[in-house]
């Protein structure tokens, strides 16, 4: 059959979101100090656009506008694409003479040598593999030994352990394998203490070694009884090895203070600095407020200049239509920042009305919340919350937490109470912290301490909710006195 091409018409629905409604949601979204860049590059954008100073008046506030009343007629803020070129060569211009009146600026010596102190001040994380070359440099040993050294440095991972035997190291290095198993011995004296072991018991040993004690009980059980030690069997260790249990706890003590991976300490530094976007506190009347953080959001008006210019209406229809676009777009981020703020300011106030009991007490008093139900309080769509608490903290009396973290499912106690599950992970830990260490409690044993507070959960739910918080199961809690 012969193959034939056809035009077909069809019609289809489909969302689409305006470039606008992509900036709100943007901005919508965004934390305190990304909102701010994203400001700060409309700012260097939009002429119409400028920054008010501190003890100025907030974004909150609404200016007037010469342009609502009756010089401008409404049909003129409807735009449609035009060339703006004319008007973008005198931004530009405008620019460049900024630019070179500025770029007459002298400094002083005083500010030279505080540049430069500042700029000497600045500091780079030092690598674990350059730590070690640090140390081969000033290592004396043979060209080859040296070769071996640097190649086996290369070879650690992320804990500081070796990722290859000696003989593997040595064919595939190409080097005689008694350079590579000098250069081995040698990785282990360098700092960190551990490193360029094999594995984590190797690691461990090793550093006891370093200190002299490569005779000592804890070396024993570490070389001879390394699983009873990971299931922390102490009587059966006390048997093994003669020793009393309270040697055992001793050596098992020591053991703890040893670094598992001292390679890790060289990690690069994933902690970053949180500004919470809203605080939550009690004036001095026991009257609960809400303060919005608006310390990093640049405020914003409209040039006065440009609309004084736009009101005589003097200007050509291309001047008109390029400021009158760029004024549509500086209102439009103006006021999707006051909305940002003000749906923030709503969503953190019915969750002081909903998680009451936890702002007055504490995390063992959270209720579980759902974005739906807060979506339908604050009238608006759940997806709108999601992404107003998304990236998002709040300081409270307790803590900073994220906004997310008061959104949580739960369980209902048997006096009809709610209770949500970080109220339950906040019990489990208080009934471990209070629980015999020589007889530590099971999972049933938590689950029957749960019950008598009306909350009746599955062991199998108590058995995650430990794992998740990092409680060791029960043999591993176990101390003797």
């Amino acid at each position: 059959m012969a193959q034939e091409f056809q035009q077909v018409q069809k019609q289809t629905q489909s969302i689409a979101l305006a470039p606008q409604l992509q900036n709100s949601l943007k901005i919508l979204q965004s934390p305190a100090m990304d909102l701010r860049n994203a400001i700060l590059e409309e700012l260097q954008s939009n002429p119409l656009l400028e920054e008010l100073p501190i003890d100025s008046i907030s974004v909150e506030e609404r200016i007037a506008d010469p342009l609502e009343n009756d010089s401008v007629e409404d049909g003129e803020l409807k735009f449609d694409d035009q060339d703006y070129r004319i008007l973008e060569r005198m931004s530009e211009d405008m620019r460049e003479q900024f630019a070179q009146e500025n770029s007459g600026q002298t400094f002083s010596s005083e500010e030279d040598a505080r540049r430069e102190h500042f700029y000497n001040s600045l500091t780079n994380a030092v690598s674990l593999q350059q730590h070690l070359i640090n140390q081969a440099d000033m290592s004396d040993c043979y060209d080859a030994e040296k070769e071996a050294l640097l190649y086996l440095i290369g070879s650690l991972d992320d804990s500081g352990f070796l990722t290859e035997t000696i003989p593997n190291t040595a064919l595939s290095s190409r080097l005689p394998i008694a350079a590579v198993d000098k250069a081995a011995a040698i990785l282990r004296t360098f700092d960190p203490p551990g490193i360029g072991s094999v594995d984590m018991q190797d690691c461990l040993i090793n550093q006891l070694a370093l200190k002299g004690k490569e005779n000592s009980l804890a070396v024993r059980i570490l070389r001879d009884q390394f699983s009873l030690l990971v299931r922390r069997r102490i009587p059966e260790l006390s048997r093994k090895t003669g020793a009393s249990k309270e040697d055992i706890e001793d050596a098992i003590a020591e053991i703890g203070r040893l670094d598992p991976a001292p390679g890790k300490r060289f990690s690069p530094d994933a902690n970053s600095i949180i500004e919470p976007d809203v605080t939550v506190y009690k004036d001095e009347y026991g009257d609960w407020k809400i303060e919005l953080n608006n310390d990093y959001i640049p405020r914003l008006r409209i040039n006065g200049v440009y609309k004084a210019l736009l009101a005589k209406g003097s200007l050509e229809r291309k001047e008109k239509d390029f400021l009158l676009e760029r004024m549509r777009s500086g209102k439009f981020l103006i006021n999707s920042i006051e909305q940002r703020q003000q749906t923030l300011e709503r969503i953190t106030r019915e969750l002081l009305d909903c998680q009451n009991d936890f702002f007055e007490e504490g995390v063992s008093k959270l209720r579980p919340l759902t974005m739906n139900a807060v979506a339908q309080t604050v009238e608006v769509h759940e997806t709108t919350v999601s992404r107003a608490i998304a990236n998002k903290f709040i300081r409270t009396p307790h803590g900073v937490f994220p906004f997310k973290y008061f959104f949580t499912p739960g369980y209902t106690s048997s006096n009809g109470e709610s209770v949500s599950n970080k109220s339950i992970k906040d019990m489990i830990q208080h009934i471990v912290e209070d629980e015999n260490p020589a007889k530590p409690l099971s999972d049933q044993g938590i689950v029957n301490r749960l019950t008598e507070k009306d909350i009746k959960i599955a062991r199998r739910t108590v058995a995650k909710y430990r794992e998740e918080i990092g409680i060791l199961p029960t043999n591993l809690r176990r101390r003797y006195d």
